[in-house]
């Protein structure tokens, strides 16, 4: 199976993609930012994958979600998102989970990856996350808000810190703050909201380009690719 990443050799080298083969990710919501995540570890070759959402794939879904189609509203977006990384490559071992991560199955779910990625959109989760992953020096990334906006170009990579105009990214800097944790990288947008819907409103390219700039930021730093 090693010929399917052949493109890929000359960019992480042999090295690289080894231990792209060895690593585990855990990814906490599998929606408009994490199937996406889900999606391009995948596919440049990493071996295992803990998929951690409890919803089920809506009609609303479709306009955004790589794992939404017609033949799969209705059903855990965990389970086909494993099962659509099983298509794409047999050998990657895609760990489903279907259910809302919170304080009391934290621990459990996202256990000892080599590195987690938070795409979920509920701040209570994203601040255990943050917690657990702190307490247990676990590489995390996390997805700050991606909805009511049109320019993918303002998606970037920061320090919560450096973060400015996007509200969800200033509610966890605040709680955050309260819990001792002054770092935590992310993927956020500069730019000022087109709109105030709510719920966010969204639109196919926004929340899909977060997930990819999330992966690559991912990929680098496991295959020592990361410029920083």
């Amino acid at each position: 199976m090693n010929g399917w990443l052949e493109r890929e050799y000359p960019l992480l080298g042999e090295d690289g993609v080894g231990r792209l083969k060895r690593t585990h990710v855990a990814i906490v919501g599998l929606g408009g930012v994490g199937g996406y995540v889900a999606e391009a570890l995948c596919r440049a070759g990493v071996g295992r994958l803990t998929l951690i959402d409890g919803d089920v794939y809506a009609e609303s879904n479709l306009n955004r979600q790589i794992g939404a189609e017609t033949a799969t509203l209705g059903l855990q977006k965990a389970a086909v998102t494993a099962g659509r990384m099983k298509r794409i490559n047999p050998e990657c071992a895609a760990e489903a989970y279907a259910e809302t991560l919170d304080a009391g199955n934290c621990a459990r779910l996202i256990g000892t990856p080599s590195f987690v990625c938070d795409c979920c959109d509920d701040t209570d989760a994203k601040t255990e996350i943050a917690l657990y992953c702190a307490e247990n020096r676990v590489p995390l990334i996390s997805c700050m808000g991606t909805g009511n906006r049109l320019r993918p170009e303002k998606v970037r990579i920061a320090d919560i810190s450096k973060t400015s105009v996007c509200p969800l990214a200033r509610s966890m800097r605040k709680r955050l703050k309260e819990k001792g944790i002054n770092h935590l990288t992310v993927v956020f947008s500069d730019e000022v909201p087109a709109v105030r819907a709510v719920p966010p409103a969204s639109v196919s390219f926004v929340p899909g380009t977060a997930g990819l700039v999330m992966a690559g930021h991912v990929i680098r730093a496991i295959t020592g690719k990361d410029a920083n």
